[in-house]
This record gives structure tokens, sequence and C-alpha cells, in this order.
């Protein structure tokens, strides 16, 4: 680079972005079903942009979407693309001391300082402060009748410290300023403060470029935000950091995110009926090849059954893994089956699948239904059913989160009583000055580091339906709580809370399993039955280790009749052994009291 100026020759830096990628993908959902836009030609006084930005809503908004440039939006209330320049610009080390300044002299809090009338006008945009090297640049001409030429010579001394070179420059700008009518202590200041805005000042044309895609970005995600959020989880279908954080902007916005399943959903995020319907190149697992089969062999007709799909699947294609991914997902869901069935049937269904591969490319069709007939049916084992963590831990191994519900969501009562918050609550308790809290959470995963004083740090990721969050165990704790802390484990923990500036940290205190608080607080369980046939599923959930009364309703003559029945003893019962109960065929429903 330093050598290809003076012989002649230019630099230019290519910079690919996966933002404009981004950008088109939603352009293309949208025109599918509304308004052709041209991203060039949107109009750049959007209120709906300007607003959402002002709320620092901008999750997936290009340049603007970290935690420090949304609380930057929120106090600067931009409402002119220059606002937008003049952030991308100042959010910087150095720089970012002056947005304040900026923020308080745009809101009228403060009287702007225009230095000299003379640049009055070239810094009346950014409210008196010195922002972009153009800034430096005009002033130098304005003030000393540099030209754009030696203006720009003065930009890199003064950026690069040059000590030769900004001697000679002093000279120079003071001279010509004095020219102008400055005196020269007044020219003396304004060149130093030249040379102090100059270390950091950043290049307005490429703060507006920038700017003008945060825009573009904004702009969709304000006024088509389904199509623009389905892009974005395509774009990072292999960041389940990422998808989880645009799930829980769709939930915040209403909008519906249907699970993945081999009838709807496509090879990438697709929209319709302003939902978004989930990726099966999304699922861990599952490969683009097994994928691209899926959906071209729907392409042909949905699939009628789990029988069809098995029949007309190439099983070298779709294998067990690929199997056992799509079921832990829920994308098989749509066949009426029990996940814990269907997985506890892999086996038989890869084996069924290869028998009618290898019976269709042998041409004997007739063993297992003609090309026309329905395919011979599946007689599935029967199987032990999940409870719902099981279910939930397994989904999130799959999809990278908790996508169909959340393994809180049967302990709401539970947390209510115990007044135990969300992570988000207790971190806007300790933004009040909260130094303590009380949190629920499912363990995702648990790390163990050795301390440069030779104990262990345990780092625990944990999920609660307002996101995923890390607490951190010092040698005692670890030791205290190591078991409690196992995956899948959804547990309460007590944590001291300090707020730093990468955000607030919590170190664990205490852990109680939440399953053996929501034992204890349940005092009987009702179970109503349309006949005898959960029996068998009810008793194996029977523990006698518990204080609980359990009562079995039959309901006969269509609800008209209730014969109830209460076992003796007392029994241990959870809101997880609840819903695996209310899940076993016949269960009309179950009552936690």
């Amino acid at each position: 680079m330093k050598w290809v100026e003076p012989a002649g020759l230019v630099k230019f830096d290519f910079l690919g972005l996966k933002t404009l990628t981004v950008l088109q993908t939603a352009v293309e959902l949208i025109a599918r079903t509304g308004p052709t836009i041209d991203l060039s030609a949107i109009p750049l006084d959007d209120a709906r942009t300007y607003e959402m930005m002002t709320r620092g809503e901008t999750v997936g908004v290009f340049q603007v979407e970290s935690v420090g440039m949304r609380k930057a939006l929120i106090g600067m209330r931009p409402d002119r693309f220059e606002d937008i320049i003049a952030l991308v610009a100042l959010y910087r080390p150095g720089p970012m001391e002056n947005i304040p300044t900026y923020n308080a002299r745009k809101h009228g809090e403060e009287e702007p300082d225009f230095i000299h009338d003379k640049i009055a006008p070239i810094l009346k945009e950014t409210q008196g402060v010195i922002i972009y090297q153009e800034q430096v640049m005009q002033i130098a001409q304005v003030l000393s009748g540099y030209s754009l030429g030696e203006a720009d010579l003065l930009r890199r001394a003064m950026g690069k410290k040059i000590r030769a070179e900004m001697d000679k420059q002093r000279v120079r700008f003071v001279e010509g300023a004095i020219a102008n009518g400055l005196e020269k202590a007044q020219s003396n200041m304004i060149f130093d403060l030249l040379a102090k805005f100059a270390d950091y000042g950043f290049n307005k044309s490429h703060a507006a470029a920038y700017a003008l895609v945060a825009y573009q970005t904004a702009y969709l995600k304000a006024n088509h935000p389904v199509e623009f959020l389905a892009a974005s989880m395509t774009l990072d279908a292999g960041n389940t950091e990422k998808l989880n954080d645009f799930r829980m902007d769709a939930m915040r916005l209403g909008i519906e995110i249907v699970p993945p399943s081999v009838q709807t959903s496509f090879r990438q995020f697709e929209v319709g009926e302003n939902k978004i319907f989930y990726a099966l190149a999304a699922i861990k697992g599952v490969g683009e090849q097994a994928v691209d089969h899926i959906v071209a062999t729907r392409g042909e007709g949905t699939f009628a059954s789990l029988e069809d799909f098995c029949a007309r699947i190439d099983p070298k294609i779709v294998n067990k893994r690929t199997l056992e991914f799509l079921i832990a997902a829920g994308a098989l869901d749509c066949f009426g089956h029990e996940r814990a069935l269907l997985c506890a049937n892999i086996d038989l269904m890869a084996s069924y699948a290869l028998r009618v591969h290898e019976g269709r490319t042998s041409g004997q069709h007739d063993m297992f239904g003609g090309a026309d007939s329905a395919p011979e049916p599946l007689h599935l084992n029967p199987a032990q059913l999940w409870t719902s963590s099981e279910k939930l831990l397994r989904e999130f191994q799959a999809i990278g989160f908790y996508l169909s519900a959340h393994p809180l969501d049967e302990y709401k009562a539970t947390l209510k009583r115990l007044r135990v918050q969300t992570h988000a609550e207790v971190i806007h308790a300790v933004k009040r000055g909260a130094s303590a809290g009380k949190l629920a959470g499912t363990v995702t995963s648990r790390q163990e580091r050795k301390t440069r004083s030779g104990g262990k740090l345990g780092i625990i990721q944990l999920s609660d339906p307002s996101g995923q969050y890390e607490v951190v165990l010092f040698s005692e704790a670890l030791y205290a709580f190591r078991d409690q802390l196992e995956p899948g484990a959804s547990v309460i923990v007590g944590v001291s809370a300090e707020e730093r500036p990468e955000g607030v940290s919590f170190r664990v205190q205490s852990v109680q399993s939440l399953e053996d608080e929501a034992v204890r607080m349940q005092k009987a369980l009702r179970v109503f039955m349309r006949d005898a046939n959960p029996l068998q599923a009810f008793k194996s959930q029977l523990r006698a280790d518990g204080d609980s009364e359990i009562s079995l309703i039959l309901v006969r003559d269509d609800g008209e009749r209730e014969v109830e029945i209460t076992l003796p003893g007392r029994y241990r019962v959870s809101p997880q052994m609840a819903s695996v109960v209310k899940a076993a065929p016949g269960v009309l429903d179950v009552e936690l009291l």
C-alpha cells in the first residue's frame, strides 16, 4: 500500500457484507406477495424507521445492533439520516466521548459551539462537534486558504502525527488564517483542536455508506419485519445464538415462527400468512442433501402419513441419524406420533424405508402396495413417553434453543409463588441498583476451568423464557452444587449481581432443584380419564415418596357423570410427572392442586 501510490497506482478496498445478501433476500421475499422495493429509492425520512431506532429495537440491523449502539440510539433519538452517519463515525474509542455532547446539543439542552463564525456552516450538521476528516479539510480550506490537495496532506500529517510535517503545516495554517483576519493565538488554538480531532476523525464518505446500509436494514425491519427476520435467519442459519435472538425478536413483534416440519418447511426460512416457517437446513445433524431430497420429494405431493414419508424417501440420503435429529426437532410431529415413540422405532422406520426403496428399484412394487395404492402399514412398537424436560432437551440439542416450548413453562405457578424473577427482570432490577436476585433456569451447558490460584471456576449456561444467560461458581460453590447443575436440570439459583461495562455478571450463592421445590408445594393431583387405557402408563409414573394425594376421575356419558377414586397413600407429584400423565392416550386432563 505504501509503495503503490508513489508509483501512480490507486489502492481499492473491496468489502464483502453479508448484510447486502440479507437485504436482497428480504426484498425478494417481499416481492412474492407485496411491492417490489428499490432500496436505492426508499425515502430517507421514514418516520417508522426512526421511531424503531429511537426505541433501540435494532436486533439484526447493520452497525447498530450491539447493546452499546442501542443505548446510543435511545440517547440520540435520531430523526434524520445525518444522525445515523454521525453515530457510525462517533461510536469508536475516543470519539464516543462526544456522543453526550452531540445529543445534548441536538435536543437543545446545550448551545452548540461553532468555534468561529466562518466555519459554522461546516459544523452545523454535527452540532458543532468535529467528527469527520472532511470537516478538518474544509476548515483548513475556509480559514487558511488551503487547496483540497493541501488539506488532504494536512489531514494525513495530523492523523499519523508526523512531527516535522505537523510543524510545517502549523506555520502554513496560522499564516493563512491570519491573512484571512484571524488572530495568531486563535489560529494556533484551532490548529491544535483540528489536530486532536484528526487523530480519530472518521471518513464521512465511509460513514455515510455504512449508515445507508444501516438505514436500509432498519427500513425493511420497521416496515416488513416478517420478511426481514426470515432473511436474517436464513443468512445466520448456522449460528444458533443469532437465531434465538431473531426468534425472541419475532415473539416480541407478535410474529409466529412455525416449528420445523417435513410438510411445511423448506431449505431456507420462508414466509407466509404473516408467519416464518422454520428452515430444515437449520436443524443440526440434517445435511443440505437430505433437506433438498425431502423438499423435492414433497414437491410431488405432501406426505399422507408416516408410512408414506418412509416409503418415498431415499434411506441412503435420509439415514437413521438424520431421522433422529428430525424427530428431536419436531419435524415429524405432523404425523401425529409422540417423539419418544418415533425415536424408539427409528430402526423400524429405516428398515421399512430400505425395503420399499429396494422393492421400487427392483420393480417389485406390489409387495408394499402398488404405485397408486397406500403403503403397507408401519406397526410401531410401544415406548415409554418422555417427560417434557427430556423432550425439550432433545429439541434443544437439535435446534440450539427451546423452540416449541420451554422447560420452565410448566413451573409458572411454582415460580410465581416463590417470587422468582426472569433473567430480563433481574437485569432491570440490577440497573436500578439491586445487587442480588433469585433466578430460575434450565441448564444448557456446564464448563469447568482452572483459575490462576489453582482453584476451579464453573461457567453455567442457563435458559429461561426471556433468553439465555451465564452464571459463574467459584470452587466452594462448584463443589457444593455441581451435581445439581447437569445439562437439562431446571434449578432456582440465588445470585449476587454486578453491573460491568460488558453487561451484568452473576455469581451463584445457592442452588435448589426446581423439581423438588415444585413437589414440596403440590398437595394433590386429579387425573380425568375417558377409559382405563391410561392406567398402565399412569402406574409407571407413580412414586410413593411424596406427600400428595392422587384422584382418578372416570368421565362417563359425555361428561354427564364422573366416578372418582382416591388412591390410598401419598405420592410424589410434580409438573413434569403431570405432563407425562396428560400425554398418555385416554387422559382428558390433569389438575395440580
